[in-house]
């Protein structure tokens, strides 16, 4: 839109009702691949637990994080908790 009519960005967005703070927005999130690699090990390492037993050992190495990030990352790597295949049960005597 800009560049077809050479139209300044507080102009842009007044015209679409979008808010200019918005367009300028920059995230300041640090970054979390060390956090993503640790998980992964973790998850290597542990394939019986899931995110809350990640979070757990997590918390006791010194990280600061939320159980809903340790969630997020842990689905957005792939990671599940490998289900057992039910032992079948002796039938009655």
């Amino acid at each position: 839109m800009r560049a077809d009519w050479q139209v300044s960005i507080r102009r842009a967005c007044e015209v679409i009702r979008f808010d200019p703070r918005t367009y300028r927005y920059k995230s300041r999130r640090p970054g979390q691949a060390a956090l993503e690699q640790r998980i992964r090990e973790i998850c290597q390492t542990r394939v019986r637990f899931g995110y809350r037993r990640v979070h757990v050992l997590l918390r006791r190495e010194g990280w600061e994080i939320n159980a809903k990030k340790t969630y997020r990352i842990y689905k957005e790597l792939g990671m599940q908790l490998q289900t057992k295949t039910p032992r079948r049960s002796k039938p009655p005597h």
